[in-house]
């Protein structure tokens, strides 16, 4: 919506296609960029920078800074940072979190949520396990071997937030695909609290999945250690899991140094709906998102004009009652759209526009919607299937791009944790009979040596041939 007021009952209905919806579309596509101007002249960071720094900064400059004194100084400097950003009484004896304390958490948990928790790992490790790649792929032909083969990757970091909430979700999401595709060694990461409590939820969740190296650090401090190492925090191959706009700066600094998942911005929701969407479960979905933080994103694409005026309503009516209303409305006045286009197809080319992270598709006949959109982090199938179902329990990981890199990017899975490696082998008669073409390429290109490598070859084999690749 254009993002003045509050009240939801008077959310504009905007017309798809027309300049007033790429605007609004474009706006919230943004949301991330955004994000980094408000935290530059927010008093509370420029202090909290001034206090690290002697300066304030933009979150690029100080997340830059941040992880120059990781890479320079190590634990102390992780020391340092922590005292003044997360917890007063940090020292590098206390940032890793105790392996007993970790497996005691799972039985300090209440009873029904260790369940609901187990339930959960088991879902998505069914899930990712159905994904698994054959360990290689190999064919022969015209004398050449030719194949791939996935390895995982040794060492994987996942980050997960804290501050707002505790998340034992995200450890689940995001360490089961990793285990499940086979990664050696798997650690966490996750913002204490100022007394340097870390959520017993969080620590249960990292037991029920196996995993004790558990360090109670956050922020771009944390994705620098774990990017460089140090003294107390080993370094890692690869970063995942979801953080604050410090965080996923720090991953995009880092690329290179380390591999990432992705560069994930705050939260979103569009429900693709039709005449027979129910508007209460419409309106749920989008407060669902909505409350998660004030840069979330909700919106609502139909074809259906009642509709629209039904769910607006009753986003109205359930913010009365929602405990996370403030956070609510302010996400909607921001970033709440209700868009009202004059088909299906129509509709659904706005949804592709957004590129959403979740995308539900409350309709009469889900497949046929499925068949005209492109892109989308999840997509969820029927008024049955919420986007709740995705957050917890369904199976797939609900790390998903946002922001519209959904068009390029995928959510994280067993094949984040998995490198392909080709393979290639040949029989000296193949070698001869490709030379001509490597000939010419590497004329073309300047690169004598190339040429005389491959030449070698055939001078010291001329007649005789064999299998490609000694294969047994």
């Amino acid at each position: 919506m254009s993002g003045k007021g509050s009240d939801a009952g008077r959310m504009p209905i905007i017309r798809v296609p027309s300049r007033r919806a790429d605007r609004e579309i474009a706006r919230v596509r943004s949301r991330f960029s955004r994000m980094a101007g408000l935290a530059a002249a927010d008093p509370k960071a420029r202090e909290l920078s001034r206090r690290l720094f002697g300066r304030p900064l933009s979150p690029a400059e100080a997340v830059r800074e941040i992880c120059g004194e990781i890479d320079r100084r190590g634990d102390a400097g992780l020391v340092r940072i922590s005292k003044v950003l997360e917890w007063p009484g940090a020292s590098a004896r206390g940032i890793r979190v105790p392996p007993a304390e970790v497996r005691a958490a799972l039985r300090s948990i209440p009873e029904a949520l260790r369940a609901a928790l187990t339930v959960a790992r088991d879902r998505i490790a069914d899930y990712h396990r159905r994904l698994m790649p054959a360990p290689s792929v190999e064919w022969t032909g015209g004398g050449m071997r030719l194949g791939v083969r996935w390895t995982p990757i040794e060492r994987v970091g996942v980050y997960v937030p804290g501050g707002r909430a505790a998340y034992p979700s995200s450890v689940l999401m995001n360490v089961i695909p990793a285990r499940v595709a086979g990664v050696e060694r798997i650690c966490v990461c996750t913002p204490p609290g100022r007394d340097g409590s870390v959520s017993p939820a969080v620590l249960a969740a990292c037991a029920l999945c196996g995993v004790e190296e558990v360090y109670r650090v956050g922020g771009a401090h944390a994705v620098a250690a774990l990017a460089f190492g140090t003294r107390t925090i080993p370094a890692v191959d690869k970063i995942v899991g979801p953080g604050n706009l410090y965080v996923t700066l720090a991953k995009q600094t880092l690329f290179g140094i380390v591999d990432v998942d992705m560069l994930a911005g705050p939260s979103e929701v569009v429900v693709l709906a039709d005449r027979t969407a129910d508007p209460v479960c419409v309106a749920a979905d989008m407060l669902a998102q909505a409350e998660h933080d004030p840069m979330a994103a909700a919106a609502l694409i139909t074809d259906h004009a009642p509709l629209a005026g039904a769910v607006r309503g009753e986003l109205a009516r359930q913010l009365e009652v929602l405990p996370r209303a403030a956070t609510a409305r302010e996400s909607l006045a921001s970033h709440g759209l209700l868009l009202l286009a004059d088909n299906m197809e129509s509709a659904a080319r706005a949804a592709d526009a957004l590129a959403p992270e979740h995308l539900e598709l409350m309709v009469e006949y889900p497949d046929r919607a499925l068949a005209m959109v492109r892109h989308a982090g999840a997509i969820f199938l029927g008024p049955f299937a919420p986007e709740s179902l995705g957050d917890y329990v369904a199976g797939p990981s609900h790390t998903l791009p946002t922001g519209g890199t959904a068009r390029a990017f995928s959510g994280l899975s067993v094949w984040t944790f998995l490198k392909r490696t080709s393979l290639i082998g040949c029989t000296p008669r193949a070698l001869r009979r490709l030379a001509p073409a490597v000939r010419e390429i590497a004329a073309a290109e300047g690169l004598e040596a190339h040429w005389k490598s491959y030449a070698t070859r055939l001078r010291s084999n001329p007649e005789r041939d064999g299998t490609p690749g000694n294969r047994p």
